[in-house]
């Protein structure tokens, strides 16, 4: 008969006993998981967190599907990484520069990103380091939530709990509203605007909590499109957006309008996927302006 000696490794079942609680949601996992269980969120972004002297915060990005959001903060990423300037990024982790890869690979082929998917596993997060001008280093997280979930959690409060954890946390929000459709008659990004700015303004009923007190940007993409966008933002939100505008400036006490756009012109081709825009050009313009106004009201 022969003998085997193993050893006895009963010190792995300890960690699995001890959950780890996900920066995002506050859920438990096991230590060796490589996604939250519950919200799918990396969990490397909780091990990231903790190893900081300070928490991260989160800046909450908010947009229906088809606006742009892929492709904006694709290229604010890039071009914050790239630059030399007075704003600078540096990613933490490999998963904080799959968004800007896709992004600045897509439009480096002729093509705008790919949308979102619904499935949480495949959103893109961004945990980044921020450094401006003297100003110490701000530890920040840049989640890119699909458009059909947030319009989805807008609509049917509680149908998305990670989503609602997650515009919970958050410090800062950005609203992208298309501004194409909006002058082409569309009243779907207004209704959009105005029920993301209910819905967050209505998430807590304690003052100190309230999204009432904290900064929102909204920005306008495919600006290209609508010239006067450009020129005076605000007068646009109160030609073409009457509802957020009015809505802004009731329930709001930090907010600002923004102009922006990707490419300097689109054309458009048929596939079997059905009509696609496509970048004449990539031509950025206004894309660090929100992002640079919500840097100076974060603590």
């Amino acid at each position: 008969m022969t003998h085997m000696l193993l050893p006895l490794e009963s010190y792995r079942l300890a960690q699995y006993a001890v959950p780890v609680a996900c920066f995002v949601c506050g859920q438990g996992n096991a230590f060796d998981t490589e996604r939250c269980r519950y919200c799918q969120a990396p969990m490397a972004l909780t091990y990231q967190a903790s190893s900081l002297k300070c928490e991260p915060q989160v800046l909450a990005v908010m947009a229906a599907a088809k606006a742009g959001k892929t492709a904006y903060l694709g290229v604010l990423t890039d071009m914050l990484a790239r630059q030399s300037g007075k704003i600078q990024m540096l990613a933490r982790g490999a998963f904080s520069i799959a968004m800007q890869q896709t992004a600045v690979s897509s439009l480096a082929r002729g093509f705008f990103p790919p949308r979102t998917p619904d499935d949480a596993a495949h959103w893109n997060w961004t945990h980044c380091r921020i450094t401006k001008g003297r100003r110490r280093a701000l530890e920040l997280i840049l989640p890119d939530i699909a458009g059909e979930t947030i319009s989805s959690e807008i609509e049917h409060p509680q149908t998305s709990p990670m989503t609602r954890a997650l515009l919970g946390r958050s410090t800062a929000a950005m609203i992208l509203l298309d501004a194409s459709r909006l002058v082409e008659g569309d009243r779907q990004p207004d209704f959009f605007g105005l029920k993301a700015v209910s819905y967050l303004c209505e998430m807590y009923s304690d003052r100190k909590r309230s999204w009432s007190r904290r900064p929102i940007a909204l920005v306008f993409t495919k600006a290209d499109q609508a010239e006067s966008c450009f020129d005076d933002p605000l007068a646009f939100a109160r030609r073409y957006a009457p509802g957020l505008w009015h809505h802004c400036r009731e329930r709001l006490r930090l907010y600002q309008f923004f102009a922006t756009s990707i490419s300097g012109g689109e054309a458009y081709f048929r596939d079997v996927a059905g009509r696609r825009p496509i970048p004449l050009r990539i031509e950025p313009r206004g894309t660090v302006e929100p992002f640079d106004w919500l840097l100076s009201h974060l603590k």
